[in-house]
């Protein structure tokens, strides 16, 4: 699936499988953001082709929102009506002295939670606080829960690694087919929005 947005602050051009091999490309001009980036489609086994420009000669707030926003309404229309997929995903990461745990839940409902120490200070021209803004726009996008805590840790880089690790490998779960589901939609309403 291919899709674009163009705004007055951004032109984005995204292709996307969920059910890929982890394969990614980016062109951006947000180096850090792409490395979160990688991460996710690596461990989410998503197929990530994004290229971006925005107005980041005031800061990179739209172009990651932005990305955030489409991302996760590609996510949520690829999912379709959700028959036989888990629904449900977790993944805890460690990453040296961090400690971090993902869960999502992919049933129609939007629900956003970050728990863990402030995200402060920059990566090249990427502030580290836009992480935060990327996760709660996707979760809203793709109509999902999204719990994020870090346990502990002190490396921001390493805190980082651990929380977009964690996303893709928690999306990779809930996104599966479940083959005990035969099918089936993951609800006792039966259906998923």
């Amino acid at each position: 699936m291919k899709e674009e947005r163009k705004t007055s602050e951004t032109d984005i051009k995204l292709a996307l499988n969920i059910r890929g091999k982890g394969n990614y490309r980016f062109d951006t001009e947000i180096p850090f953001f792409e490395h979160m980036l990688s991460h996710v489609a690596k461990h989410g086994l998503l197929d990530l082709d994004l290229w971006l420009r925005g107005d980041i000669e005031i800061d990179c707030h739209h172009s990651v929102e932005d990305t955030a926003i489409l991302l996760g309404s590609m996510i949520h229309k690829q999912l379709g009506d959700k028959s036989g997929i888990r629904r449900y995903g977790h993944s805890t990461i460690p990453m040296d002295e961090v400690l971090t745990t993902v869960a999502v839940d992919l049933g129609g409902r939007y629900y956003y939670k970050y728990t863990g120490p402030s995200l402060v200070g920059k990566f090249g021209i990427y502030d580290a606080e836009l992480s935060l803004e990327f996760l709660q726009k996707l979760a809203l996008n793709a109509k999902m829960n999204l719990h994020v805590v870090v346990h502990y840790g002190e490396n921001r880089h390493h805190i980082h690694e651990s929380i977009f690790k964690g996303l893709g490998k928690a999306l990779r779960m809930a996104i599966e087919f479940d083959p005990a589901a035969q099918g089936s939609i993951p609800s006792t309403k039966g259906v998923l929005e």
